[in-house]
C-alpha cells in the first residue's frame, strides 16, 4: 500500500536532527510534490499535540517561522528552536546557510520513494 502524503511529510520531518531546520519547500521537494510546500505546512498542523515528529524544524524559506494559527503561539516555534541551539537575528530570521538541514542524498531519496510506492 503506498504511503499518503501527510505520511511522507512525517517521515522525513523526523530525519531533520536536532540543532538543524529544513524549508516547508525543502520538504515538498523531498517528498517528490515540489510545489506543496502549503500541504507540507497543513500536514505539520495536522499533528496531534504531543507527536514525536520535530515540527519545530520546519521554517519558510525566509528563514522565519510561520505559525499564523489562532490556536498556536507563534513564538513556540521560535523557542523550541532556540532550546535547540538555533540562533534567530534581530528581525527574526535564522540563517538558513549555517542552520539548513542537508537533506537527504539522491539515492536516499530513491529508497524512500520506492518504498512509499510499494
Amino acid at each position: 500500500m503506498a504511503v499518503d502524503f501527510f505520511q511522507r511529510v512525517y517521515q522525513v520531518v523526523r530525519m531533520i536532527p536536532r540543532g538543524k531546520v529544513a524549508t516547508y519547500s525543502q520538504i515538498a521537494a523531498i517528498v517528490s510534490h515540489p510545489r506543496a510546500a502549503r500541504t507540507v505546512g497543513w500536514a505539520l498542523h495536522a499533528l496531534p499535540d504531543g507527536t514525536d515528529v520535530p515540527w519545530q524544524r520546519v521554517i519558510n524559506a525566509q528563514g522565519t517561522t510561520s505559525i499564523t494559527c489562532e490556536l498556536h503561539d507563534p513564538l513556540l516555534q521560535r523557542e523550541i528552536l532556540e532550546e535547540e541551539g538555533i540562533v534567530f537575528d534581530e528581525e527574526g530570521r535564522v540563517d538558513l546557510e549555517r542552520y539548513r538541514w542537508a537533506g537527504l542524498e539522491w539515492p536516499e531519496i530513491e529508497a524512500l520513494w520506492r518504498e512509499w510506492e510499494s
